[in-house]
């Protein structure tokens, strides 16, 4: 049975478990934060962005509210709230022929949401970095 790798993302969001991610990401992975203009490239990197995004984003209130998905693309659009600001949000995700994602693009709104993440993140970045 082929992989679904936008299932798989779910379960790893759900979990919030990054080893999980070992199996989905493909080596060449590029990650496109909202808040670093350039893009990161590899799994390593790529891991610790999204684990670091988990926890900060990753509450009781994160949800995804509509999804768009094609035969290697897909469109995520979520929301949560941190410190009462509600961040909306998408995750643009494309996978190749294995279903290993090969491209992970997030997406921000609005411009509070923005800074706070990029303090947030930053700080969790460097204390796994």
């Amino acid at each position: 049975m082929p992989r679904n790798p936008i299932e798989d993302w779910h379960k790893v969001a759900q979990a919030r478990n990054p080893a999980l991610l070992a199996d989905l990401l493909a080596d060449e992975v590029v990650f496109h934060s909202p808040v670093v203009h350039t893009p990161q490239l590899g799994k390593r990197i790529t891991t610790l962005y999204l684990t670091a995004a988990m926890r900060v984003l990753g509450n009781e209130a994160f949800r995804y509210t509509r999804e768009i998905v094609g035969e290697r693309d897909a469109v995520l659009e979520f929301v949560t709230e941190i410190d009462g600001i509600t961040i909306n949000g998408v995750d643009m995700i494309h996978w190749n022929d294995d279903g290993r994602i090969t491209d992970f693009k997030v997406m921000v709104r609005p411009l509070k949401a923005v800074n706070l993440l990029h303090q947030m993140m930053g700080q969790m970045l460097q204390q796994t970095g």
